[in-house]
């Protein structure tokens, strides 16, 4: 039975880093392959104006993509991959914020009689913008305290959340008792 671990929390709480150090913690424990997916890897194909409302070709606007068109393509792409490599019989470690989409994770697992292990990454607030600082990607601060204030208070992340602030993530790896975040 192929398994997907799902990595979701704010911008700045080390989702990614957490995602490839656990692919590689599961590599070794088990030599099976793991397919790793990181949702902002899709996002980064959108090549977009900084500034779309001062943005013009020949006169023209630019032709806008909306955000919510763009999460919606994101996420198009990311459960696509991932079922494609469950049919593999492959793990699948996906890092990528799950603000409503957690029933689409549950399908794509229930079609594929895969297990579903749900990580809601978070840290203190301090933390995350000192992480956010650190990558110089200041403006995505509020956006991250947000998100870390919606993600902890979702009831269905209730029993999925776990705090790594001043952790390594060699540590959390070690601390994370995978049953306790099974769906």
């Amino acid at each position: 039975m192929s398994r997907i671990f799902f990595v979701s929390g704010a911008c700045g709480c080390g989702k990614t880093t957490f995602a490839d150090s656990f692919s590689r913690y599961l590599v070794l424990k088990e030599c099976k392959t793991v397919y790793v997916i990181h949702g902002d890897d899709f996002h980064r194909g959108f090549v977009e104006p900084e500034d779309k409302g001062d943005f013009f070709v020949d006169g023209q606007a630019s032709d806008q993509v909306l955000w919510e068109d763009i999460l919606r393509f994101n996420w198009d792409c990311i459960i696509a991959t991932a079922n494609r490599a469950l049919q593999d019989k492959l793990d699948v470690v996906i890092d990528y914020v799950i603000e409503d989409e957690l029933d689409r994770v549950r399908k794509l697992a229930e079609k594929n009689n895969a297990s579903l292990y749900y990580i809601v990454l978070t840290a203190d607030a301090d933390e995350i913008e000192k992480r956010i600082r650190n990558r110089g990607d200041v403006d995505m601060i509020d956006r991250a305290l947000f998100l870390k204030k919606k993600l902890e208070a979702m009831p269905e992340n209730q029993g999925h959340i776990y705090n790594n602030t001043g952790k390594k993530t060699e540590d959390s790896i070690r601390e994370i008792v995978l049953e306790q975040f099974l769906v």
